[in-house]
């Protein structure tokens, strides 16, 4: 059974993510402390990006691909800390609220790193802060659909994952086009898509909200 406010994700059917939340357990490790690694893995994309935004070499192809990763394992601990506290047991009084900050702080860091990264291109910066600004929105919707009463929102067509598979592949793409051409055109393609995609979801989650209380 799925839990209505909880983002359903395919990857928890497969056994791998279950063992290894498993192996967790049994080293003692909490859902909360997993969350809160999410931030240090999001850090560490921020920074990479930061990094890739100030070099000119090879190493910015890098740079952006240990972003790519720091993505990756921020979304690993997305998906542990839930098989940990609802199929592990391990739910606690404070565990929405570790489920939800975490979160807010990683897209932040991760998408405003992006920005930087491209912040010689035109509206490079400006699209990195309005990305992190409209993810935060996105989350506050689907929230706000919540306390209403409603089951919170998770719909697309740029949810969380959504948002960090676009930037998982562009930031990849960017780094093979760095070392062929020196741009990063890529990075800043993605931006664009999950700029303009979050204020679709953002729009269609409140229409979706608006029809459920007026079906009340």
């Amino acid at each position: 059974m799925h839990a209505p406010n909880r983002r359903q994700l395919r990857t928890r059917s497969r056994a791998w993510p279950s063992a290894f939340a498993r192996a967790l357990a049994r080293a003692g490790v909490r859902p909360n402390q997993v969350s809160v690694a999410s931030i240090v893995f999001a850090a560490i994309a921020g920074g990479a990006y930061c990094l890739a935004g100030m070099v000119a070499d090879w190493s910015a192809s890098l740079w952006l691909v240990v972003a790519a990763a720091g993505i990756q394992l921020r979304l690993l601990c997305n998906l542990l800390d839930g098989l940990l506290a609802i199929e592990g047991g391990m739910k606690s009084k404070t565990g929405d609220l570790f489920n939800e900050m975490p979160d807010r702080v990683a897209d932040v860091f991760i998408l405003l790193g992006a920005g930087v990264a491209l912040r010689d291109y035109p509206w490079g910066l400006t699209l990195g802060w309005s990305a992190a600004l409209l993810a935060v929105l996105t989350a506050y919707v689907r929230l706000l659909g919540g306390s209403l009463g409603l089951p919170q929102d998770f719909g697309g067509p740029m949810a969380k994952q959504h948002r960090m598979f676009a930037l998982t592949v562009g930031s990849l793409a960017a780094a093979a086009e760095h070392l062929v051409r020196g741009t990063r055109w890529a990075l800043f393609g993605a931006l664009v898509v999950i700029t303009l995609g979050s204020v679709i979801t953002a729009v269609l989650r409140t229409r979706r909200i608006a029809r459920g209380l007026a079906a009340r």
